[in-house]
């Protein structure tokens, strides 16, 4: 008999159409509101609207609000750190892209 080793993944995928509020954006990525409105104010997070009652969160930012959550956890990173990683990451992703292309 064959011993078989099962992964399970857990994922969700959320459309890029999607808006959500602080609120809804907090609870989706347990971070609180103040570290949002933190990250906002550094340019991690780009949301619509012109004060934190009417901003409006993409599916894209809850992705970034996720990792930056992590950044901020796992590797203690300030404000500042976290916006200086995820630019990195950014570039990273884009200079991968451009080596598939050729």
């Amino acid at each position: 008999m064959t011993k078989t080793n099962t992964t399970w993944i857990e994922a969700s995928v959320v459309e890029n159409e999607v808006n959500m509020s602080i609120v809804e954006l907090s609870h989706a990525s347990r971070t609180p509101q103040e570290l949002i409105m933190s990250w906002v104010s550094e340019g991690v997070l780009s949301p619509a609207g012109s004060s934190p009652e009417d901003w409006r969160f993409s599916g894209d930012s809850l992705k970034r609000a996720k990792t930056a959550a992590h950044l901020t956890h796992d590797l203690e990173l300030n404000v500042s750190g976290v916006a200086l990683a995820l630019d990195l990451l950014d570039e990273i992703a884009q200079l991968r892209a451009r080596l598939e292309l050729k």
